[in-house]
Protein backbone atom coordinates (compact mmCIF):
# COMPACT_ATOMS: atom_id res chain seq x y z
CA UNK A 1 0.00 0.00 0.00
CA UNK A 2 2.95 2.20 0.74
CA UNK A 3 4.05 1.33 -2.70
CA UNK A 4 1.44 2.27 -4.23
CA UNK A 5 0.42 5.42 -2.79
CA UNK A 6 4.20 6.58 -3.05
CA UNK A 7 3.80 5.89 -6.79
CA UNK A 8 1.21 7.47 -7.43
CA UNK A 9 2.04 10.41 -5.58
CA UNK A 10 5.45 10.42 -7.49
CA UNK A 11 3.13 10.43 -10.78
CA UNK A 12 1.00 13.19 -10.03
CA UNK A 13 3.59 15.14 -8.93
CA UNK A 14 5.32 14.18 -12.83
CA UNK A 15 1.96 15.17 -14.68
CA UNK A 16 1.47 18.19 -12.60
CA UNK A 17 4.86 19.78 -13.33
CA UNK A 18 5.08 18.57 -16.94
CA UNK A 19 4.64 21.06 -19.24
CA UNK A 20 1.09 20.82 -20.99
CA UNK A 21 0.81 19.86 -24.56
CA UNK A 22 1.32 21.86 -26.70
CA UNK A 23 -0.64 22.29 -30.23
CA UNK A 24 0.77 25.32 -31.75
CA UNK A 25 2.30 23.10 -34.42
CA UNK A 26 -1.61 21.95 -35.55
CA UNK A 27 -3.10 25.48 -35.40
CA UNK A 28 -0.02 27.40 -37.53
CA UNK A 29 -1.08 27.14 -41.08
CA UNK A 30 1.49 25.31 -42.80
CA UNK A 31 3.99 26.87 -45.24
CA UNK A 32 3.16 25.40 -48.81
CA UNK A 33 5.44 22.36 -49.67
CA UNK A 34 8.32 23.67 -52.22
CA UNK A 35 7.39 23.30 -55.81
CA UNK A 36 8.15 20.01 -57.72
CA UNK A 37 9.28 20.14 -61.40
CA UNK A 38 7.38 17.11 -62.64
CA UNK A 39 7.89 17.48 -65.99
CA UNK A 40 11.49 19.11 -67.27
CA UNK A 41 13.11 20.43 -70.07
CA UNK A 42 15.18 17.03 -69.93
CA UNK A 43 12.39 15.16 -69.57
CA UNK A 44 10.56 16.91 -72.58
CA UNK A 45 13.71 16.04 -74.27
CA UNK A 46 13.83 12.47 -73.50
CA UNK A 47 10.12 12.51 -74.41
CA UNK A 48 10.76 13.91 -78.37
CA UNK A 49 14.00 11.72 -78.39
CA UNK A 50 11.55 8.63 -77.46
CA UNK A 51 8.76 9.77 -79.71
CA UNK A 52 11.06 10.22 -82.58
CA UNK A 53 12.70 6.93 -82.27
CA UNK A 54 9.42 5.05 -81.80
CA UNK A 55 8.33 6.68 -85.90
CA UNK A 56 11.54 5.55 -87.00
CA UNK A 57 10.69 2.29 -85.96
CA UNK A 58 6.78 1.99 -86.40
CA UNK A 59 7.75 3.13 -90.43
CA UNK A 60 10.82 0.67 -90.69
CA UNK A 61 12.58 3.29 -92.88
CA UNK A 62 14.98 1.72 -95.31
CA UNK A 63 18.47 2.80 -96.04
CA UNK A 64 17.43 4.71 -98.87
CA UNK A 65 14.82 6.45 -96.93
CA UNK A 66 16.74 6.89 -93.80
CA UNK A 67 18.56 9.52 -95.81
CA UNK A 68 15.46 11.38 -96.15
CA UNK A 69 14.55 11.52 -92.51
CA UNK A 70 17.28 13.95 -91.35
CA UNK A 71 15.22 17.01 -92.64
CA UNK A 72 11.97 15.74 -91.00
CA UNK A 73 12.91 14.88 -87.55
CA UNK A 74 15.23 18.42 -87.76
CA UNK A 75 12.19 20.10 -88.43
CA UNK A 76 10.02 18.64 -85.83
CA UNK A 77 12.95 19.09 -83.33
CA UNK A 78 12.27 22.91 -83.41
CA UNK A 79 8.98 22.85 -83.56
CA UNK A 80 9.34 21.30 -80.17
CA UNK A 81 11.62 24.02 -79.40
CA UNK A 82 9.68 27.05 -80.53
CA UNK A 83 6.79 25.48 -78.97
CA UNK A 84 8.56 25.10 -75.99
CA UNK A 85 9.76 28.92 -76.31
CA UNK A 86 6.38 29.91 -76.59
CA UNK A 87 5.33 28.14 -73.27
CA UNK A 88 8.20 30.48 -71.12
CA UNK A 89 6.94 33.51 -72.91
CA UNK A 90 3.26 32.95 -72.44
CA UNK A 91 3.83 32.36 -68.51
CA UNK A 92 5.79 35.72 -68.56
CA UNK A 93 3.03 37.91 -70.81
CA UNK A 94 0.30 39.76 -68.82
CA UNK A 95 -2.63 38.45 -67.84
CA UNK A 96 -5.52 39.36 -70.61
CA UNK A 97 -6.92 42.57 -70.69
CA UNK A 98 -10.19 41.31 -72.46
CA UNK A 99 -11.75 38.45 -74.37
CA UNK A 100 -10.45 40.07 -77.70
CA UNK A 101 -7.01 39.83 -76.01
CA UNK A 102 -7.06 35.86 -75.78
CA UNK A 103 -8.97 35.87 -79.48
CA UNK A 104 -6.10 37.59 -80.36
CA UNK A 105 -3.31 35.31 -78.81
CA UNK A 106 -4.92 32.35 -80.05
CA UNK A 107 -5.22 33.53 -83.57
CA UNK A 108 -1.47 34.31 -83.53
CA UNK A 109 -0.81 30.92 -82.37
CA UNK A 110 -2.64 29.44 -84.53
CA UNK A 111 -0.80 31.38 -87.31
CA UNK A 112 2.83 30.46 -86.11
CA UNK A 113 1.77 26.54 -85.69
CA UNK A 114 0.30 26.79 -89.43
CA UNK A 115 3.56 28.13 -90.39
CA UNK A 116 5.50 25.68 -88.28
CA UNK A 117 3.47 22.74 -89.75
CA UNK A 118 4.19 23.81 -93.24
CA UNK A 119 7.63 23.37 -92.37
CA UNK A 120 7.13 19.78 -91.55
CA UNK A 121 5.34 18.88 -94.41
CA UNK A 122 8.02 20.61 -96.87
CA UNK A 123 10.74 17.94 -94.60
CA UNK A 124 8.35 15.04 -94.69
CA UNK A 125 6.93 15.29 -98.59
CA UNK A 126 10.03 13.34 -100.03
CA UNK A 127 10.13 11.05 -97.10
CA UNK A 128 6.28 10.28 -97.84
CA UNK A 129 6.76 10.07 -101.16
CA UNK A 130 9.33 7.15 -100.82
CA UNK A 131 7.31 5.57 -97.98
CA UNK A 132 5.32 2.28 -99.22
CA UNK A 133 1.23 2.14 -98.57
CA UNK A 134 2.02 0.12 -95.31
CA UNK A 135 4.50 2.85 -94.08
CA UNK A 136 1.84 6.01 -94.93
CA UNK A 137 -1.12 3.83 -92.77
CA UNK A 138 1.05 4.24 -89.70
CA UNK A 139 2.43 7.68 -89.73
CA UNK A 140 -1.09 9.01 -88.89
CA UNK A 141 -2.31 7.57 -85.68
CA UNK A 142 1.47 8.00 -84.36
CA UNK A 143 1.15 11.82 -84.97
CA UNK A 144 -1.63 12.11 -83.18
CA UNK A 145 -4.16 12.50 -86.26
CA UNK A 146 -7.49 11.71 -85.43
CA UNK A 147 -10.39 10.94 -88.11
CA UNK A 148 -12.45 14.51 -87.90
CA UNK A 149 -15.90 14.43 -89.02
CA UNK A 150 -16.97 16.17 -92.14
CA UNK A 151 -13.65 16.61 -93.45
CA UNK A 152 -13.30 19.08 -90.04
CA UNK A 153 -9.84 20.27 -89.50
CA UNK A 154 -7.94 19.06 -86.42
CA UNK A 155 -6.60 21.94 -84.11
CA UNK A 156 -2.85 22.17 -84.30
CA UNK A 157 -2.60 22.35 -80.82
CA UNK A 158 -3.57 18.59 -80.48
CA UNK A 159 -0.79 17.10 -82.39
CA UNK A 160 2.35 16.06 -79.87
CA UNK A 161 4.62 17.96 -82.03
CA UNK A 162 3.33 21.26 -80.45
CA UNK A 163 2.47 19.81 -76.83
CA UNK A 164 5.72 21.90 -75.43
CA UNK A 165 3.79 24.95 -75.75
CA UNK A 166 0.50 23.77 -73.74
Amino acid sequence: MKTTLLTTIALSAFLALAPPPSFADEAAPQADPPAVVIYSPADAQAVLDARLNALKIVIRLSAEQEKLWAPVETAIRQIAANSAARRAQRAEAPEPASFVDILERTADAEAIRAAELKTVLEALKPLVASLTPEQQRRMPAFLGLREATNGAPQPTAELWLFEEEQ
